[in-house]
């Protein structure tokens, strides 16, 4: 992509109204546009990032066996009267009629409507279990919309849906969700620490929200430090391998704020070991056993001729949370740096020539070079137009390519001045370049 043909609406300035890192830098960059009160479009290169994190997070979910399916933003009414949810849930569930006078509702999640599918479909405990999933938006009617896309109306999610014939069964889906979740955000460079976390209004008896660390975070978080030194890349998806996985992270104190007590922080974490932080909310994932399944009668027949409702968990990852998620942890705001992990760069690299008006010769290059790059499936920007050489690094510096090839009055021969963003500048010929970003390519 060369910079003259791209959407790229760049600002000069942040934006008065954006008060966090991820706002600023979305506007600022043009990754979003804002339609109206906490809804946004989603403009070229924050759509680009947002599809390659959706892509890591469908991957790891099949990964564990869970099946995609795509259910509707717009739901009947009647299948939450049936769950007893639909005068509970409150204000945020945005309720609407249709031209039959029909009661609808924009989804703000999808247990009734996966049950509703589920039990029209599976009628013997020899099918399960099933684990399905979708990628859709969802709209929650927030009463006060902040910090852009962190805590919007309307947003991009994965949910999923796990269904057993026992609790047994369910705490081994629940331990593959734990695991997939923990696998997700280190391919996305995030450390994210589950918390055991209230259910809220999805109800249920077990919970964990999965934190990353960040000033901006609205959740209050009270951990263990030990806990970051945790490795879970020897786990496989067997019942004890799992369990073994989450007790792991189990014996280290790591609660927000809902369900933190002071004896219980004080008692099991020595003073040099305790974090008292604020972090982000990335997933959350919900067991609630037969919640959902008994009230609207999803049951499957057992040996002998019994039946039983099924056991249920849902699992929840905001995709377009996290692109916010990822700024807030990697954007330098003092030197209006931000350096994307390349499993989610909007690009792989970016390549600024010098360009003088009476002379194609750097500009040349960057062509010849782009053409290589693209042969190698290298996602690269060119910067081609006639900026002052500093306006174009502060704009590559904000676009966040994880590395950088300048072509100046120093660029000598065969050797190009190459750098990692973030890091001093170094020499290398193209096909040494290549290599070094295939192979950081494949590794994440």
């Amino acid at each position: 992509m060369y910079i003259s043909k791209s959407f790229i609406p760049i600002l000069k300035d942040n934006p008065s109204e954006a008060k966090i890192k991820s706002h600023q830098l979305m506007l600022r960059v043009g990754m979003i546009k804002q339609s109206s009160a906490g809804i946004y479009s989603w403009l070229p290169l924050g759509f680009k990032v947002m599809k390659k994190i959706e892509k890591i997070v469908r991957e790891e979910q099949d990964k564990i066996g869970a099946q995609e399916i795509l259910m509707p933003t717009i739901q009947s009414s009647e299948i939450w009267k049936e769950s007893g949810r639909y005068e509970d849930y409150g204000e945020e569930m945005l309720r609407i009629k249709d031209r039959q006078d029909r009661e609808m509702l924009y989804g703000p999640t999808n247990e009734e409507l996966v049950t509703d599918i589920f039990r029209s479909s599976i009628k013997s405990y020899k099918s399960l279990p099933q684990l399905l999933y979708h990628i859709q938006w969802k709209f929650r009617d927030e009463i006060r919309p902040r910090f852009g896309i962190m805590r919007c109306r309307e947003f991009y999610m994965k949910d999923a849906y796990s269904f057993d014939v026992s609790d047994e069964e369910a705490n081994f889906s629940y331990n593959k969700f734990f695991l997939s979740y923990l696998k997700t955000f280190k391919r996305l460079d995030l450390t994210a620490i589950p918390m055991a976390a209230e259910t809220g209004p999805i109800g249920g008896s077990l919970s964990h929200e999965f934190i990353i660390l960040a000033e901006t975070g609205e959740s209050k978080i009270f951990t263990d430090k030990r806990v970051f030194e945790l490795n879970t890349d020897d786990a496989k998806l067997e019942k004890n391998s799992l369990l073994e996985m989450r007790k792991k992270y189990e014996q280290f104190y790591s609660v927000t704020d809902e369900k933190f007590k002071k004896d219980d922080f004080e008692n099991n974490v020595s003073e040099k070991n305790r974090l008292i932080t604020k972090g982000i909310e990335v997933g959350h994932i919900f067991y609630f056993g037969d919640k959902y399944s008994k009230p609207m009668g999803a049951s499957v027949d057992l040996p002998g001729g019994k039946k039983d409702f099924v056991k249920m968990g849902s699992y929840g990852i905001g995709v377009s949370r996290l692109v916010g998620a990822i700024i807030e942890a990697k954007y330098d705001e003092k030197n209006e740096v931000m350096k994307w992990p390349i499993s989610v760069a909007p690009y792989d690299i970016a390549i600024i020539p010098m360009i003088n008006k009476n002379d194609n010769t750097a500009l040349d290059k960057a062509n010849k070079i782009y053409l290589e790059f693209e042969k190698n499936n290298i996602d690269a920007i060119v910067d081609d137009t006639d900026e002052n050489f500093s306006s174009k690094i502060k704009k590559m510096n904000l676009i966040g390519a994880p590395y950088q090839i300048i072509i100046g009055k120093h660029t000598d021969g065969d050797l190009l001045e190459f750098k990692e963003v973030g890091k001093d500048t170094q020499k290398f010929k193209l096909q040494a370049i290549i290599k070094i970003i295939y192979e950081q390519k494949v590794k994440n």
